[in-house]
């Protein structure tokens, strides 16, 4: 599923609201979970998962086309954990 299509089955369920709101509410979401990443803060909903970030140490790596080492940065990378209730309904 990707965002439009998101947007798309919200507005379906809630004919109340008008698509550009919907898209609106679910670009907020999306924005606020990004910047309390970026600040390094940890963001979970209940039933669902928690998101975080995790370190990546530098470390040598090798180019694939030449075979040559190379040294990749150290970066930050999101790490997603499900919670209880969405792994339980996954694997009923």
């Amino acid at each position: 599923m990707i965002k439009s299509e998101l947007v798309q089955i919200i507005a379906d369920r809630n004919p109340h609201l008008y698509q550009r709101d919907v898209e609106n509410i679910v670009n907020a979401i999306l924005d606020e979970i990004t910047e309390t990443l970026a600040s390094g803060n940890r963001v979970e909903l209940r039933g669902f998962g928690a998101f975080s970030i995790k370190n990546r140490p530098p470390r040598e790596g090798r180019n694939p086309r030449t075979g040559e080492t190379v040294q990749v940065e150290e970066k930050w990378v999101p790490f997603f954990k499900t919670g209880k209730e969405l792994r339980e309904r996954l694997n009923k």
